[in-house]
């Protein structure tokens, strides 16, 4: 069956509205115990069913997650995938400074062909904005870099909306990758309002909020997850956000059943149709998850089930 195109803002990037979140494909500092041919497999199994977009960044690993990506797509022609990747983390000092000096980017989009073993990338994205640099001057450069073919669509990640327009006076924004699921809905308020006036597109990390939308999680889930894991300082793991989460998934399993889906596929099948969602990027850390992931791809949902889903979680609406 064949997926559905759509175009990232004005570029003429096109891809698949599911696509692949790579920090754990090479993050090694983010994730322990990350085996490289996991990271390959997970590529792989995602380019072997549906999935085009493969979203990466410099900081997952510092630069393993593209190195693996480069290896991993080494046999597949160019044109049947796309790469966003991002940059930000200036390590040149000896210590990690973001930086969006317009040097620091081209420099960046530079070593991260390299290591992607490809002649252009598909959505380079200013990963955290900086303290100092315009950040239309930063965006320009990304703009040089697209007239040059090295990119195809130039991004912005983690930006406000005062940011973003900043970064978008002279209209060369395409894309903004910024936090956005069920749970997490402030983008509603004034980023996506903005995108959708102006063409750019919107692609939401965490789509499934460190797996609270996928099911997984119970009332007797232990909730203590030691020190150093990112879900220990969450509000959404703590009482009685944790229960009211827990309450909207469950309201959800009646409607994946109908479906001969599971939580996540279903929740993965609303972004696909929300209007104001270009692509959504789940995670994985192996392959299968990769494989049940791409199944959301064949989830149809009526108005009447996605306005149900919104009802579900009208209750952590901006």
């Amino acid at each position: 069956m064949a997926v559905a195109q759509v175009t990232l803002g004005s570029s003429s990037v096109t891809t698949t509205p599911l696509g692949l979140g790579a920090n754990a494909v090479g993050g090694v500092n983010l994730f322990p115990n990350l085996k490289d041919e996991t990271g390959i497999e997970i590529v792989q199994a995602a380019l072997d069913n549906g999935i085009q977009l493969l979203d990466t960044a410099f900081v997952y690993g510092l630069g393993h997650s593209e190195e693996l990506i480069g290896k991993a797509t080494a046999a597949y022609k160019r044109d049947t995938f796309q790469i966003a990747d991002k940059a930000a983390q200036d390590l040149s000092s000896g210590e990690m400074v973001v930086s969006n000096r317009p040097d620091f980017l081209k420099r960046s989009v530079d070593e991260a062909l390299t290591r992607l073993n490809t002649d252009y990338i598909d959505v380079f994205y200013i990963h955290f904005p900086d303290a100092d640099t315009p950040k239309a001057e930063a965006v320009g450069a990304l703009h040089d870099l697209k007239v040059a073919g090295k990119i195809r669509a130039v991004g912005v990640s983690n930006f406000s909306l005062a940011q973003i327009e900043e970064a978008n006076q002279d209209g060369y924004v395409d894309v903004v990758e910024n936090q956005f699921s069920l749970l997490h809905q402030d983008a509603r308020a004034d980023v996506m309002p903005y995108l959708a006036e102006r063409n750019i597109s919107f692609v939401p990390f965490f789509p499934l909020a460190s797996g609270l939308l996928t099911g997984k999680y119970t009332a007797d889930t232990d909730l203590n997850f030691g020190e150093g894991d990112i879900r220990s300082g969450m509000d959404d793991f703590k009482q009685p956000r944790y229960s009211q989460i827990l309450t909207a998934v469950d309201s959800l399993a009646p409607l994946a059943a109908a479906h001969k889906a599971s939580i996540a596929q279903l929740v993965l099948a609303y972004y696909i149709a929300n209007p104001q969602v270009s692509v959504v990027i789940p995670g994985a850390k192996r392959p299968s998850q990769v494989e049940a992931n791409a199944q959301a791809l064949q989830v149809s949902l009526s108005e009447e089930e996605y306005a149900a889903i919104e009802k579900a979680f009208s209750a952590f609406a901006a």
